[in-house]
């Protein structure tokens, strides 16, 4: 069995629930799946002595997740005060209506159908609740409106779909774009480069401890697979199914229609560059 240590983004073995850093505590949603791993992870992030959170991603309608969310928060002692939506997939999302109903509380997004009595998202903003510091960071690819969170103090980022605890994201073509996700993995690196990031806290499996290597591995596999497309291609296969039996062949086919959306991203990336 490979060691953890030795995998991408060092992820940390255990129970993904329970606290990660200092300020986030993860509450793991019971929706478990081939894409979505162990399930959801909602992220409750709060200064250690303020009595007020913040809320990342409440993850799927299910009320029980949505309550033992807010019961987890107030045996803390802390109000969930804001929810903030990374994107909005239904796994991350879905519950974002019910879970404003619990709590009271706006809801944040970048697409403005995502957003519940609060203001929008954008690059640069910056969430101050309770003495918290989470700063907005736009990685758009897995989907346009996917954002990630910087919590400086806690050299962590929280990074929804955008990087995952096990494995690799799906580029969810046509609203995702390669071209973008590239942008947005050069951008968290250099989180991990001039902002001392350490720590991914992501959307689903568990934690990464090493958030440079985590980011370098998976720009080498989008390289990686892009090749691999490019070759498919000049041998012939020509629609994305081809390419995906092709390329994906050692993949489990549960995750093959998956597949077939990041390669559609890459078919079309590789168009606008004029290399097929």
């Amino acid at each position: 069995m490979t060691e953890a240590a030795a995998l991408p983004g060092q992820p940390r073995g255990g129970v993904i629930s329970g606290p990660a850093t200092a300020r986030a505590h993860c509450v793991l949603a019971p929706n478990p799946s081939p894409m979505t791993l162990d399930g959801t992870n909602t992220w409750i992030v709060a200064e250690p002595d303020s009595d007020l959170a913040v809320v990342i991603d409440p993850g799927p309608l299910d009320d029980a997740h949505l309550r033992a969310v807010v019961d987890t928060a107030e045996r803390a002692g802390k109000r969930v005060a804001l929810t903030l939506l990374t994107h909005g997939h239904p796994d991350h999302a879905e519950g974002a209506a019910r879970f404003t109903e619990l709590t009271r509380t706006p809801v944040r997004a970048l697409d403005p159908a995502l957003r519940l009595g609060g203001e929008g998202l954008e690059a640069g903003d910056v969430i101050t609740t309770g003495g918290l510091e989470l700063r907005v960071v736009p990685t758009p690819g897995h989907t346009s409106d996917s954002l990630c969170f910087h919590l400086p103090a806690d050299r962590a980022v929280l990074t929804g779909d955008t990087i995952l605890g096990r494995g690799t994201t799906v580029v969810a073509h046509p609203d995702g774009r390669l071209g973008d996700y590239l942008d947005s993995l050069r951008r968290l690196r250099s989180l991990t480069v001039d902002d001392g990031v350490s720590t991914v806290l992501p959307g689903h499996g568990p934690v990464l401890n090493d958030a440079q290597g985590a980011v370098e591995f998976y720009l080498a596999h989008r390289a990686h697979r892009l090749a691999q497309v490019e070759t498919a291609v000049e041998a012939g296969h020509r629609t994305p199914a081809e390419v995906v039996a092709s390329v994906y062949a050692d993949v489990d086919r549960s995750l093959w229609p998956a597949a077939e959306l990041s390669v559609r991203a890459q078919l079309d990336y590789l168009g606008e560059h004029g290399l097929i």
